[in-house]
């Protein structure tokens, strides 16, 4: 589990960072890197990032 929580708290970071700099400058991490929604792997790692954060939060929760 200790492992699961580490991935799931790298993909929140690079979600926050992301999100953060798309505010800032406009710039999306994920679609620089992956291609965003017009990519299968730019999608994937957007709903990854969502769900690290649904197990987070349920993780924090219910801990």
């Amino acid at each position: 589990m200790k492992i699961l929580a580490a991935i799931a708290s790298i993909l929140i970071v690079i979600g926050a960072l992301n999100w953060g700099l798309y505010g800032i400058a406009k710039i999306d991490i994920v679609e620089n890197f992956f291609g965003g929604w017009n990519n299968k792997l730019g999608r994937i790692f957007y709903i990854l990032i969502g769900i690290a954060g649904l197990y987070t939060l349920f993780y924090v929760i219910f801990a």
